[in-house]
């Protein structure tokens, strides 16, 4: 029952991530880096991995925190 209330508290960072590293290799696909000089556009991994935090990271900022 933990697991599930920490996906529910963090779904929408939880999407973000998902979103952002679908977006993150969707740029490396299309756009790229053709020399292999680009650190983060060269391989498929870091521009994943660079998405998935940006996507975390901006859809944080919409959830709601609790004040006590």
């Amino acid at each position: 029952m933990n697991k599930i209330n920490f996906l529910l508290k963090h779904k929408l960072s939880i999407l973000g991530i998902i979103v952002g590293a679908i977006g993150g290799y969707l740029y490396y696909y299309f756009v790229g880096c053709a020399s292999g000089t680009c650190a983060i556009t060269s391989k498929p991994l870091n521009s994943t991995l660079y998405g998935a935090i940006m996507g975390g990271l901006l859809f944080n900022m919409f959830e709601k925190k609790n004040q006590k």
